[in-house]
């Protein structure tokens, strides 16, 4: 049986990459202004920012059941089956709704709800696509991805208040007195909820809050004998940005698997440009062949 590996930009796994990988992305949908524009496609990271940071309206918004389904039969006159790895369902209704387009397809079509976003939704592609390659079916890829699910987290923190402020995660006067004082929210993403974690003095000790958390993290998964993967995420716009915050995870978790990436527009649209992302993610236990 071919199983092919599906997923969207959410991700952080362009369209373009997807072909390289091997994995179909569907681009996710943002209005400006009103207008649908899709990541990757007709929308770049630079073009999403600019618009942000002009005071434009910019908000996500949910693919077209017509997208969705378009995308998984081009797949399927190629594929038997497909897996289908969307972002949490707890941060968007996307994934409901493709778990009940996915009954019109007789099994062919298998969404995984693993309450994932950004790098943590991306190791669980990879994952994906090892899986598919050792021939598993896709039911069996399924419940394997579903089974270490809930063992990934992202601690993000952002430079501004503005942007949390304009989609209502912050009150305005939360927003003022937290850029009167220089406070910081780190947050977590785990399972389905996007909550606070923290709240610090500055940009540098939000940073180093997340390296101690994530250090916390690393320390449980090792004692617990699990194969895993840190990393970066981000919303940075200069390369020097970006090396400088990969460099942070790789100075203080030297000789473990890393990966890096950039956060999708659709957690950008409310954290803003400068956002900083790391992570932690339990690799699924590939079969001996």
């Amino acid at each position: 049986m071919r199983v092919a590996i599906v997923t969207d930009t959410n991700s952080g796994i362009s369209v373009a990459e997807g072909r390289e990988l091997g994995v179909f992305v569907l681009p996710m949908p943002l209005l400006v202004d009103g207008q649908i524009r899709y990541e990757g496609v007709d929308l770049t990271p630079e073009e999403f920012y600019e618009a942000q940071q002009a005071g434009r309206d910019v908000s996500t918004s949910q693919p077209s059941p017509g997208d969705v389904m378009d995308l998984w039969d081009r797949v399927l006159e190629e594929y038997d089956a497909l897996v289908y790895i969307p972002m949490s369902s707890g941060l968007s209704a996307s994934c409901q709704t493709a778990l009940a387009l996915a009954d019109s397809y007789d099994g062919r079509v298998q969404v995984a709800d693993l309450r994932r976003i950004s790098v943590t939704q991306k190791l669980a592609v990879l994952d994906g696509l090892e899986l598919a390659k050792l021939g598993l079916s896709a039911v069996e890829i399924r419940e394997e991805l579903e089974r270490v699910a809930m063992d990934a987290m992202i601690y993000i923190g952002v430079e501004t208040l503005t942007y949390l402020r304009r989609g209502g995660r912050v009150t305005p006067a939360a927003a003022a007195l937290g850029s009167l004082l220089n406070i910081k929210p780190l947050l977590k993403i785990q399972g389905e909820r996007l909550d606070a974690f923290a709240k610090v003095r500055g940009v540098r000790a939000c940073k180093q809050r997340a390296v101690e958390a994530l250090r916390e993290s690393v320390e449980q998964f090792q004692a617990k004998g699990w194969s895993f993967v840190v990393g970066t995420a981000h919303t940075y716009r200069t390369p020097e940005e970006i090396r400088d915050w990969q460099r942070t995870l790789e100075d203080n978790f030297p000789g473990i698997p890393a990966c890096h990436g950039e956060l999708a527009l659709s957690i950008g649209c409310h954290t803003g440009p400068g956002a900083f992302g790391m992570g932690l993610v339990r690799r699924v236990e590939l079969p001996r062949q």
